[in-house]
């Protein structure tokens, strides 16, 4: 029974035929010939990305249709066209219906990641699909997938802008305001997968003393300050995100004299600081990004976080989360029982985490579902 996977991956095909080579559209049928889908070709385990389970045209109207549709359910979202908000992601991938793309809008520039070389080949079309849908509202764009792309496929990407360029760097995100670095930060230089999580620190800081880790540009310390914490400590290990934090700090909240920022390695800073924090944030990069390497990363969170749950004090908070794909919530969850079984803490979980609604997950794609959060009441 077709399960509408959008991947079909190498151990599942019976032959090829022809030469296919990666990017190129191709056709799949099953044993009797008969149409199952049409996708990108790649090398490696995922061989085909699934674009369509009918048969049509793989053109300039079918981007435009796409994009359209997730344009569509943004602006329904109400982060298409706010006053408050104008960072926000416009195409999640599979979750779109457009697998190995990935397109994130600040206020007017949208910066492409391409992750298949069948989606790179195609940027001509999706670069003009972007302009008809989204019109005057999209002032640049930015192509930055040099580094996301198969560097096995030769392709000689480079990160450019193809249309335009910015009226401006600064970028609005319920009411805060902050500077994304498209051209040079991670991922599309902001992490808009934690806005609604983001929003609930506030709620919890009041009065608090937050420690916010791997902050990289400091969104989770401008919620707490705003939220009335008493104080607010960021840590990254980076000197340019800590950088990056003091800019957006100071952006929002010129002169305040409640926030400090430290460029340290994470498990050197909760070990040396005297400090105590009752409101705790642990947003790690992905310790694991593929499954060989699943007991490690999970060794990495569960020694991270027995840590937090060691330094914490009675009656304190703590936002626990990964973005590793390949870390199950299930898996997630009970690496947090270990850690809290290992630190003695009585734990009550206070809030189960997610990605935000412009980050769907294709009901078909269970993959697509990677930030996983925990909010922690600790005694």
């Amino acid at each position: 029974m077709l399960r509408f996977h959008p991947w079909i991956f190498s151990g599942a095909i019976m032959r090829v035929d022809g030469k296919p080579q990666e990017g190129d559209l191709v056709e799949v049928t099953d044993c009797a010939g008969n149409f199952m889908a049409l996708g990108h070709y790649q090398v490696g385990s995922i061989t085909v990305r699934v674009l369509s389970f009918v048969q049509r045209d793989i053109d300039q109207a079918f981007y435009t249709e796409r994009l359209r549709q997730a344009y569509e359910l943004r602006l329904s979202l109400g982060l298409a066209d706010s006053e408050r908000t104008n960072a926000y992601r416009l195409v999640h991938g599979e979750g779109d219906g457009l697998p190995g793309l990935v397109i994130d809008v600040y206020n007017g520039t949208a910066v492409v990641q391409m992750h298949s070389v069948g989606m790179y080949c195609d940027r001509k079309l999706i670069e003009t699909a972007l302009l008809e849908v989204m019109g005057d509202r999209l002032k640049a764009i930015y192509n930055k997938s040099e580094g996301t792309l198969p560097y096995k496929a030769g392709l000689n990407a480079e990160n450019l802008y193809v249309y335009g360029r910015p009226e401006s760097n600064e970028a609005l995100e319920n009411g805060l305001r902050f500077y994304p670095d498209w051209e040079k930060g991670q991922k599309t230089g902001f992490f808009v997968d934690q806005r609604d999580n983001r929003a609930l620190i506030e709620r919890y800081s009041k009065g608090r003393r937050v420690l916010n880790m791997f902050c990289y540009t400091g969104g989770f310390s401008l919620y707490a300050m705003r939220g009335g914490a008493e104080a607010v400590h960021s840590v990254d290990s980076s000197e340019r995100a800590i950088e990056l934090t003091k800019a957006n700090v100071e952006l929002n909240f010129p002169g305040d004299t409640r926030h400090a920022a430290t460029a340290q390695d994470a498990f050197r800073f909760m070990e040396e600081t005297g400090e105590r924090f009752d409101l705790m944030i642990l947003d790690p990069p992905a310790f694991a990004k593929h499954l060989n390497v699943l007991s490690n990363a999970i060794k990495g969170y569960r020694r991270l976080n027995t840590k937090a749950l060691e330094m914490i004090p009675s009656g304190g908070i703590l936002f626990t989360f990964s973005c590793s794909q390949v870390v199950s919530k299930e898996v997630f969850r009970t690496m947090v029982f270990s850690s809290a079984a290992k630190a003695g803490r009585r734990v009550s979980i206070l809030h189960q985490l997610t990605q935000p609604a412009d980050h769907p997950i294709n009901i078909y794609h269970p993959e697509g579902e990677y930030l996983k959060g925990l909010v922690l009441h600790v005694l």
